[in-house]
């Protein structure tokens, strides 16, 4: 087997599982996306708590937890 043939070969194959795992990491994110968007939209509808007020609870979560660690 010449050895141009052989690096073609191992090419596609390297490329094959790069492109596999890319797949699976592309599936991951969707699903997580998809997740965080059902969470709001579950909060919005049930709760009444919007976009705005989840993103401005989670900017202070640090300095609540620490207020809670410290107990200051």
């Amino acid at each position: 087997m010449p050895v141009e043939l052989l690096i073609v070969l191992v090419a596609l194959i390297v490329s094959w599982l790069v492109f596999t795992v890319l797949v699976q990491v592309v599936k991951a994110s969707i699903r997580t996306a998809m997740a965080i968007a059902i969470a709001i939209l579950i909060l919005q509808i049930v709760f009444g708590i919007g976009p705005t007020d989840l993103w401005q609870e989670i900017t202070q979560l640090p300095q609540t937890l620490w207020r809670t660690l410290t107990g200051k």
